[in-house]
């Protein structure tokens, strides 16, 4: 596997790449730049999105528009760019961070204090009505999210923790949380995180300048190196979904070089699973 350049960018805080196959794009965020990024790779046709506050994820939702995951709550966009609160919960020195839509169409969303307080965010499950309900609490850095091809177990990252958790999953409840695989100390932070269609499940480590991809049994079977130091978040994209697109953050690092920041791709990296929109 060798990465390419997909986008050249140089977003302080690159992260939530989400492939969007009806629009035949790739959509992430730079959550300090309050930016929702589009990238079309058969026409190389681009977007940016100014948000109002902080970003942490945008997620495509079923009537055309967006969801994201804001400092203050949860918002949609509507086609014609109309702004509007889904989930208003401002608390100060906190914002949104990763977020994802599960198999049923509700979007988890998770949050942190901006000083990275231990247990200053959690992780919230938003119905389409807008009912929120709270999942977990007392998490530090809520961050990659997913679901089994089967759906009946989710994945889950609490940075700080090192550990990739998985709770089995029956309806909108989770439960028997246990560490799936832990990544030792040296290597970097687990960060976002996507399932592929063997249902193993893909890092990317924070510091680490990696991807690590796990078997649903906990045990790692690749890695693969990046240009990159701080990659935070991945996801398979293309019309075929077999391309693995990856963000980066160039926050706090001595003379980034031009690709930190930037998105990459692997070009048929692997096998993806069709995302849900919210909705």
């Amino acid at each position: 596997m060798r990465a390419e350049q997909a986008v050249r960018e140089s977003a302080e805080l690159g992260e939530g790449p989400t492939w969007d196959p009806v629009g035949g794009r790739l959509i992430w965020v730079d959550i300090l730049g309050s930016r929702v990024h589009t990238y079309e790779p058969g026409s190389g046709r681009r977007t940016v999105l100014a948000t109002e506050q902080h970003v942490g994820a945008a997620k495509p939702r079923t009537d055309g528009g967006l969801v994201v995951n804001l400092r203050d709550g949860v918002g949609g966009y509507a086609p014609d760019g109309t702004f509007g609160w889904l989930h208003r919960d401002p608390v100060p020195g906190r914002r949104g961070n990763d977020a994802a839509v599960a198999p049923d169409g509700s979007l988890w969303a998770g949050s942190m204090a901006y000083d990275e307080t231990p247990g200053g965010g959690n992780l919230i499950r938003l119905a389409p009505d807008g009912t929120a309900t709270t999942v977990l609490d007392d998490v530090t850095v809520s961050n990659g999210t997913g679901w089994s091809p089967d759906g009946k177990r989710m994945y889950y990252v609490d940075t700080p923790t090192r550990r990739i958790d998985v709770f089995d999953v029956d309806g909108e409840h989770v439960s028997g949380r246990r560490e799936l695989a832990t990544v030792e100390e040296g290597a970097g932070f687990p960060d976002g995180l996507t399932v592929d269609a063997d249902g193993c499940v893909w890092v990317a480590l924070w510091d680490g300048g990696a991807l690590r991809r796990y078997t649903p049994s906990g045990t790692l079977d690749r890695v693969v190196p990046l240009p990159v130091r701080r990659p935070t978040a991945c996801a398979f994209g293309g019309s075929d979904l077999r391309d693995l697109y990856v963000s980066s953050a160039r926050v706090g690092l001595d003379r980034p070089t031009p690709l930190e920041g930037s998105l990459l791709v692997f070009p048929g990296a692997g096998q993806g699973l069709s995302q849900p929109r919210f909705g």
